[in-house]
Order: structure tokens, then C-alpha cells, then sequence
């Protein structure tokens, strides 16, 4: 008999693949909208880079904030559950027995056979079983803030590089079509690998994400534009 072989699935990367995915397209998007809607207001190569610099930075360090305050608010949520669980466990195991078999007889498991199957784990471990029965936690799942912050902030400022580097190159009088361009063939780019690192079909991320970029950076453009012209 073959030794059962570990399998891989690719929900175990939900975690840090959102906030990757996430953090990398506000970080094109932004950064990129931003510098060419300064350049549409303004010739001046230094404004515009001072603007990308400043999308960099002040948006690396919203997006930290942002995702640990927000996963944490998860995971205070999450730990709440499981504290209710611990207790309901020790003051009426029995009725968390009974609970735990109808869950598996919803899922089609005949009653007796369900009634094995909830006290063979609750034997094992009844926690366990009851977060990941009930309350659908398991381990590739729970909240970890301290993750999704340092890598939306990381993917962000990778992401912001982009068409600040693009800029560095292009001639001023052309920075805000060629910065359009180079970032939104990243984004198309990114989508692509955001999809097939999470198994996904490339087409439909890949269209979504370069679409709205572009709209970000022509709505941005036009405000630029429309205050270039005013001021």
C-alpha cells in the first residue's frame, strides 16, 4: 500500500494571495493614476515624481493600517466564536455532541453513522472539530493581521515602483501615456499571475483589473486636465 502522498491546495494561499493581489493592483493603480493626473495639470518632471513618491509611501503605510485593522477586527470576531465554543464545550458537552452529529447528518451522513463520526472526534479533539465543522475555521483560513499588513504594505510599495520607474525613463512630454501604458500592461500582467498562482482562469481576472486601471487613470487624467486648464 502507497503512503498517502500531502496534498497542496490552493486555499491554503487565501491569506497572503489577497492581500498580495490587492496591495500590488492599489499600488499600480494609485500611484499611477495620481502621477498622471499631476502630469496632466503639469509639465514639471519633478512634481509628477514627487507626487509618485508621496502615492508610495502615504499608501504603503494607509494599506498596513488598513489591513491589520481590518483582519484584526476578523480575527477579534473569529477568537469571540471560539471562546463561545470552549465554554458551550465544557458546560454542555452533550448538547455539542448532539450538534456536531447533526451537522453531519445535513451533509447527507446517515444519523447513526453521523453519531459515530461526532463522538470518534470529539474523542480526538472536540474543539477542533466544532471550529471547523461549525464555525468553518481551520488553520488556512484564521485571520493572521501581522500577514495581510506587511504584505499589503510590501506588495503596495512593489506595485507604486512600477510607474515611478517608468517615469524615470520616459520623456517628460510623454509621461502620462507612456506611465498609462507600462502600468497597465503590469496590471494585466499581475492579474495573470494573481490568477494562476490561485488556480483561476487568467482571462477574466486579467480583463477586470487592466479595465478598471484603466479607468482610474483616465478619470484622474481628466480631473488633471480640467485643473491644469483652471489654474
Amino acid at each position: 500500500m502507497k503512503p498517502l502522498h500531502r496534498e497542496n491546495h490552493l486555499i491554503e494561499r487565501i491569506g497572503w494571495l489577497r492581500a498580495a493581489v490587492l496591495g500590488a493592483n492599489d499600488g499600480i493603480i494609485s500611484t499611477a493614476s495620481l502621477m498622471v493626473g499631476v502630469a496632466a495639470a503639469s509639465t514639471n518632471s519633478s512634481e509628477i515624481l514627487v507626487a509618485g513618491v508621496a502615492s508610495l509611501v502615504a499608501g504603503a503605510m494607509s494599506m498596513a493600517a488598513g489591513e491589520y485593522v481590518s483582519v484584526s477586527s476578523q480575527a477579534d470576531t473569529e477568537n469571540a466564536d471560539l471562546q463561545k465554543e470552549r465554554r458551550e464545550l465544557a458546560e454542555d458537552p452533550e448538547s455539542e455532541l448532539a450538534e456536531l452529529t447533526q451537522i453531519y447528518v445535513r451533509r447527507g451522513v446517515e444519523p447513526a453513522l453521523a453519531r459515530q463520526v461526532a463522538e470518534q472526534m470529539t474523542a480526538k479533539d472536540a474543539f477542533t472539530a466544532h471550529a471547523r465543522d461549525e464555525l468553518g475555521l481551520a488553520e488556512h483560513v484564521v485571520a493572521r493581521p501581522i500577514q495581510a499588513a506587511l504584505t499589503s504594505a510590501v506588495t503596495f510599495a512593489l506595485g507604486a515602483a512600477i510607474p515611478l520607474i517608468i517615469s524615470l525613463v520616459a520623456p517628460t512630454a510623454q509621461i502620462a501615456p507612456i506611465v498609462s501604458g507600462g502600468s497597465l500592461v503590469c496590471l494585466a500582467v499581475l492579474g495573470a499571475l494573481g490568477a494562476r498562482a490561485g488556480g483561476a482562469d487568467i482571462w477574466k481576472p486579467t480583463i477586470r483589473v487592466t479595465f478598471w486601471g484603466a479607468i482610474a487613470m483616465a478619470a484622474t487624467a481628466a480631473i488633471g486636465t480640467l485643473v491644469g486648464h483652471a489654474v
